[in-house]
């Protein structure tokens, strides 16, 4: 394995930013969230201002879908993946045993960590080329106005183009640690009556997926013919 302080496309001056981006909380030692909280902003940032330049004629709609696209959770883990940083990680006993080195969420902040840890190595400019380093590929697969709606929105547009109430989401549950929880909420309409669960590592990415699940359901059911009223 290549050493960390080499690798993901940056040499770092100071080791220690690393070894804490690489470092999850259930380890001992100084651990990697609040380089996650840098990191998000920072990838945000970066990810905006790339399909700004690359899109000047895109509207915001347009470039906050691509964005939400390029920065969420799966994307995150998928590059986190490439670069093997799940061999890396410094878990506790508890995560090791429970495969976290696998998981979306501890890959996705690890990265985000990481970002951060590089931006405070070596400045912006040095992060900004990193981060567009690995995101290349994903940035030139990008369609502009192509990127489709997440699927709350696009639940929502379903019901407003036929004048029936939004949905609501509500919290069923939150399980697990802290700092590694699982959200469980329902997503029920009013007209057509129905509803669907979703869970997932934060409360918005378990709405969205209770909402896909509702979505697929009616516009099977229209593609289907059954269900007139839906």
């Amino acid at each position: 394995m290549s050493d960390p302080r080499t690798s993901f496309g940056h040499a770092f001056s100071d080791a220690g930013l690393i070894e804490q981006a690489l470092t999850h909380r259930s380890a001992a030692g100084r651990h990697n969230e609040r380089l996650e909280f840098l990191g998000d902003a920072l990838l945000n940032m970066i990810i905006a201002e790339a399909l700004f330049a690359r899109w000047p004629r895109a509207d915001e709609g347009a470039m906050t879908r691509a964005r939400a696209q390029l920065v969420r959770e799966a994307t995150l883990a998928t590059l986190a993946r490439g670069m093997d940083v799940g061999a890396r990680l410094a878990l506790g006993p508890g995560e090791m045993k429970s495969g976290g080195h696998r998981r979306d969420s501890i890959l996705a902040d690890a990265l985000e960590a990481i970002i951060a840890a590089i931006y405070l190595d070596a400045g912006f400019d040095t992060c900004r080329r990193v981060v567009l380093d690995w995101y290349a590929p994903l940035l030139a697969e990008l369609v502009v106005g192509k990127v489709e709606k997440d699927a709350k929105t696009r639940l929502q547009e379903w019901l407003q183009g036929r004048g029936r109430p939004l949905p609501v989401y509500s919290l069923v549950d939150a399980v697990g640690d802290e700092h590694d929880k699982v959200f469980h909420v329902l997503c029920e309409l009013a007209d057509p009556p129905d509803s669907a669960p979703g869970q997932g590592s934060s409360r918005r990415a378990a709405e969205q997926a209770a909402a896909a699940v509702l979505l697929a359901r009616h516009e099977g059911r229209r593609k289907s013919g059954a269900g007139a009223g839906s």
